[in-house]
């Protein structure tokens, strides 16, 4: 699809640098620029990338942490 977008200007100096660099037309770089933003900005990848820290990585808090922060909210009565 063809489209039309106003970008500013530096942004669009060092998207050409980086096209260049790549050695990729500018449709090409816009194009993967714009699946990759897409892309981490998916729920289902975020949610998956959350799931794999997790599975490695204790969710517990410290227990000094834990007991500071239990102090600090004080008791109420609801």
């Amino acid at each position: 699809m063809k489209t039309a977008v106003s970008i500013p200007d530096p942004i669009f100096k060092a998207a050409e640098r980086a096209a260049k660099r790549a050695k990729i037309s500018r449709s090409q770089f816009y194009a993967r620029a714009l699946e990759e933003y897409v892309a981490r900005r998916d729920p289902k990848r975020i949610k998956e990338a959350l799931d794999e820290i997790y599975s490695t990585e204790s969710s517990e808090l410290d227990p000094v942490i834990a007991r500071l922060q239990s102090e600090g909210l004080g008791r109420e009565d609801w």
